[in-house]
């Protein structure tokens, strides 16, 4: 990670809560398609050595996302986003939950609010992720989701930088 960089994780538990802030050297356009069109999600979505695997996606509101992680012995552990709210290029908002392959929730849930700006050639992200349960927020956190997530973002900064040359 670029240290200029913004990078924020906040767990606030009672609130079940989790906040993320973080900065890319990338243009919003950029960073937004990275989020939004699956087969650029599948390139770095998935902490190594997991892959990510979309079945499908359809990036409107009311539409899905189900979607694998899989492992490297080929376990999958598959998820559902649905879309709730869309502003192209400034925020989205979705309601996640863990599913089996057949597309049966796993309830709790948690909803997801992405906000997108640009300044200064930084691209901006804040992620507020609201967990239905305080149960599911420490599960998540038991699961790695920070450094998980840490490791994602690291993998989204790599490609954005690949991308941005092309």
């Amino acid at each position: 990670m670029k240290n200029d960089l913004l990078f924020d994780f906040t767990v606030d538990k009672s609130s079940k809560t989790v906040f993320i802030n973080r900065e890319f050297a990338a243009e919003l356009s950029l960073v937004w398609d990275a989020f939004t069109k699956p087969e650029i999600l599948d390139q770095w979505v998935a902490p190594k050595p997991w892959s990510s695997k979309t079945k499908y996606m359809n990036f409107e509101v009311g539409g899905k996302r189900f979607y694998a992680m899989v492992s490297p012995e080929g376990q999958e552990r598959w998820s559902i986003q649905q879309y709730t709210s869309i502003t192209p290029k400034t925020n989205f908002k979705m309601y996640n939950t863990f599913a089996d392959k057949d597309e049966n929730p796993e309830l709790p849930g948690s909803e997801w609010d992405y906000n997108f700006s640009e300044q200064s050639g930084k691209t901006k992200l804040s992620i507020t992720i609201y967990n239905e349960s305080l149960a599911r927020l420490e599960r998540m956190i038991e699961m790695g989701f920070k450094e998980g997530f840490e490791i994602t973002i690291d993998n989204l900064e790599n490609l954005l930088e690949t991308l941005s040359k092309k």
